[in-house]
């Protein structure tokens, strides 16, 4: 199923940076999380294209929620 990104922490999505279709190089922002003040981005591990993009801006994600699938 490739790559399932999911959060580590429990945060909100600040920013989508990427989209579906997108092709991927490991290292590139899929989405940028704020926790704490903090701005979290969130990288692939992987090459491959976005095929599912599980968050949207202003979404509050849990531990594990998952964010996006790079194959």
């Amino acid at each position: 199923m490739g790559q399932q990104i999911e959060a580590e922490i429990v945060a909100n999505v600040l920013k989508v940076v990427a989209h579906e279709g997108q092709t991927m190089v490991a290292g590139d922002t899929v989405v940028i999380l704020e926790s704490m003040k903090m701005e979290i981005p969130v990288l692939t591990e992987e090459d491959g294209t976005l095929t599912k993009l599980a968050v949207k801006e202003g979404d509050v994600v849990q531990e594990h929620d998952l964010i996006a699938v790079v194959e």
